[in-house]
């Protein structure tokens, strides 16, 4: 059964069915785990464990400023190439204001840039536009950055949370998000 016949068939959840699902760990591949640690305390992330067991295996785990998910890598930790990790995604809710705390950390991070699309970044060049959102619009306005292993980080303002509805009136977000947004809720409906 290919993903979107699994789409398809699935049923609509009703709110008896729904229960909370956070998202508390993402684990990042590195080379050098001190080296790593060090890289993201100077990020400012808050330092929740370091835990050696023996020569074989360590585990650490830190803590963006504000987040409810954290991070862990270490020594056995994954098998996956260290720097593989890309796309993650840190939101912030002023784009300057957060890329320059970082700059003033020593970090090297992206001119910020934009979607010209208004919907997403893109995974190379194509489509982004040098500066914040001209509006500064929710959703889209990035900034880049990596870890010493090369795992890609993007800081994304978010300055209005999306819920799967936007009201009439609301210009929090690009026109191209908000008729998508419209579209699907439109057609959830029919």
């Amino acid at each position: 059964m290919s993903n979107a016949e699994m789409l398809t068939e699935h049923t609509v959840e009703t709110s008896a069915d729904t229960f909370d699902m956070k998202l508390e760990v993402v684990v990042i591949p590195v080379s050098d785990v001190d080296r790593a640690k060090r890289f993201y305390r100077d990020l400012g992330w808050r330092l929740d464990l370091d835990y050696p067991a023996g020569d074989d295996y360590r585990v650490i785990q830190l803590t963006p400023p504000g987040s409810g998910c954290s991070v862990i890598f270490g020594k056995n930790v994954t098998a996956a190439a260290p720097g593989s990790a890309q796309g993650l995604h840190l939101i912030v809710s002023d784009i300057e204001a957060a890329r320059n705390a970082i700059l003033r950390r020593g970090i090297k991070i992206s001119e910020p840039f934009h979607d010209v699309g208004g919907v997403f970044h893109h995974s190379n060049a194509k489509g982004l536009v040098s500066g914040p959102n001209p509006q500064r619009k929710s959703y889209a306005s990035y900034a880049s950055f990596s870890d010493p292993d090369g795992n890609g980080w993007l800081l994304q303002e978010v300055t209005a949370r999306l819920t799967g509805h936007i009201a009439a009136g609301d210009t929090s977000f690009t026109d191209e998000l908000t008729n998508w947004v419209r579209g699907a809720e439109a057609g959830k409906s029919r």
